[in-house]
């Protein structure tokens, strides 16, 4: 009662000093007691982060069809899948930070409510300025619920719950982005691409009011509700890590896109344009820039640290052995995660033939693996304890990825696939649950919301590392074998092979399967086959070298886990 009277009496800069001690050492508010978890709040966050996940991945596959039915340029169609991506990891950290302060519980309903309204609005665009404005607010709403449904789970759950509790999560938000390819494509072959967005208003309603119902509240403390706008006198906080973790996200996500040192492709956005006869491409400078930005955020919030004022981000957190480490493992491991997911679907449309719907199919089998090895994840680690168990399953992701390499060929039944896809998903349920719950294990409840936001921000840049550098290795490497299967073709002149190639490293060899349908009445004739099948031949050779890149990916995510493992074993939280 002493430090709430304190900081009801102090102003200015003395008063956020105090509301700064009180929170460092005051039990949050709401948190869970030791008596029966609230397993249905649970099942509501999840609910909450399926959406926002799903989003991110439910868009790709229909891009073709929202091109044809409201005529977006190719430049707008990047724009949809890349911008909700990059407004999402941008206020991230803010947004934490904020539902520390203000409520949690209040941060979920507000972000589903305007994630709901971004939704509605992307599902009646007519043009791509509306479509790209929605993807906005969309992005401003997952941001808010992203963080407010883990640092609610870490500040609810407690003891041998809190493992079973962490390993949902991680396997609803790894299980959500695998399922989003095939409801994307489910929808946009039946009942239309539309409802890729409007799914979210059913979804939205229900977390919202189940959330009334069932989810408790937790802030930070009851002092530091007493200054809700607070956080806004670290503006310089908020702006630097919102506009560095922008201009890094879309470096690395449109690195491929505009080039990475020279200009590829004219950038549009609005009234600037960046030419492709620039000297330099856009992607570098953004790079630079974006990580000069996060430096001065990091000594921005150094700096008001020590002067005891309020942070978005304390810094001072990646100390703890598990945040630093656990942090930087989930960097890489989703980077080689996203490769694989990237990789896939490409595979089985262009190489093998399937359709969207029976691609994510496919692909659903590895969501469905997820998500049972994420709620067994607590049993494990009873026997592996938590780093063994992140070991585990990234040993687990690592064969599933070797035996997909060995197994994509047209001679391979694709049952075999399947089961490679268990394997992978199975791992991922155990690695994703297991490494959450580590990350967060030293962190004290009260900086939960900006530790959750931190750990979802550096997920989202390893995402955008996966993108970026599965997009480039696969392109190189169909550049690097795909000649030699053309040079094979009698007749072929040279021209239409580097033609063809180029074709199918810009294409991501979407053009293999229009070659495909025309058969021999193509401008190619009765080469056509021929060349289809050489050009298959070669993506899939392509593939299998992008697929073992990301399983290296994993491999050095799993060398970076024993720092984690020893680093929990240290600190006395390997057993969560």
């Amino acid at each position: 009662m002493r430090g709430c009277r304190m900081t009801r009496r102090d102003q200015g800069d003395g008063g956020e000093r105090t509301r700064a001690a009180t929170e460092a050492r005051t039990n949050p508010v709401g948190e869970a007691s030791a008596g029966k978890p609230p397993w249905k709040a649970l099942w509501v966050l999840a609910l909450g982060l399926a959406m926002i996940v799903l989003d991110s991945s439910i868009v790709n596959v229909s891009i073709p069809a929202i091109i044809n039915a409201i005529h977006i340029t190719m430049t707008e169609a990047q724009w949809v899948t890349a911008l909700y991506s990059i407004v999402l990891a941008a206020l991230l950290l803010p947004a934490g930070r904020l539902g520390d302060m203000v409520g949690r519980k209040r941060m979920l309903q507000v972000g589903t409510v305007i994630f709901i309204l971004g939704s509605l609005l992307a599902a009646t665009s007519s043009s791509g300025s509306w479509l790209l404005m929605a993807r906005v607010v969309q992005g401003i709403g997952g941001s808010l619920v992203m963080p407010s449904t883990l640092s609610s789970v870490s500040a609810t759950f407690r003891g041998k719950y809190r493992a079973t509790a962490f390993g949902v999560w991680g396997a609803v938000m790894s299980g959500a982005a695998a399922v989003g390819p095939f409801l994307g494509g489910l929808f946009t072959s039946t009942i239309g691409w539309r409802w890729i967005f409007l799914v979210n208003l059913p979804l939205g309603l229900v977390v919202i009011l189940a959330s009334m119902a069932f989810v408790p509240e937790t802030k930070s403390s009851p002092a530091g509700s007493a200054d809700r706008f607070g956080l806004l006198r670290d503006w310089e906080g908020i702006l630097l890590s919102a506009l560095g973790s922008a201009f890094v996200v879309f470096a690395l996500i449109e690195g491929q896109t505009y080039g990475w040192v020279r200009p590829a492709s004219t950038l549009v956005l609005g009234p600037l344009v960046w030419s492709d006869s620039a000297p330099v491409s856009p992607v570098p400078i953004c790079l630079v820039l974006g990580l000069v930005l996060l430096v001065g955020f990091a000594l921005v919030e150094l700096r008001r640290k020590r002067q005891d004022r309020i942070v978005v981000l304390d810094v001072s957190m990646f100390t703890i052995g598990t945040f630093g480490w656990g942090n930087l493992t989930a960097a890489i491991i989703n980077a080689g995660q996203f490769a694989v997911i990237f990789i896939l679907p490409l595979y089985m449309i262009n190489a093998r033939g399937l359709s969207p719907l029976q691609a994510g199919s496919v692909l659903g089998i590895m969501a469905l693996g997820s998500v049972v090895s994420g709620g067994l994840a607590r049993l494990v680690s009873a026997r592996l304890g938590a780093g063994g168990t992140v070991q585990l399953g990234l040993g687990m992701e690592i064969l599933g990825v070797a035996a997909s390499v060995l197994f994509m060929r047209d001679s391979m039944p694709l049952w075999t696939m399947l089961v490679t896809l268990v394997i992978y998903g199975t791992g991922l349920g155990f690695a994703s649950a297991q490494l959450t719950s580590l990350v967060l294990s030293g962190v004290p409840v009260a900086q939960s919301g900006q530790a959750s936001a931190t750990q979802s921000t550096i997920r989202q840049w390893g995402t955008a590392l996966g993108a970026a550098v599965s997009g480039s290795v696969l392109s190189a490497a169909v550049g690097m074998v795909m000649p030699a299967h053309l040079e094979a073709i009698p007749g072929l002149p040279t021209g239409v092979a580097q033609g063809l190639t180029q074709s199918v490293r810009s294409s991501a060899g979407n053009v293999i399967s229009s070659m495909r349908m025309q058969g021999t009445k193509g401008q190619l004739g009765v080469l056509g086959p021929q060349v289809t099948e050489a050009l298959t031949r070669g993506f899939t050779q392509g593939a299998q070298l992008s697929m073992a890149f990301a399983g290296v990916l994993l491999l050095v995510g799993l060398v970076a886990s024993i720092k984690v493992r020893q680093a929990a074993r240290k600190a006395g939280a390997d057993r969560v």
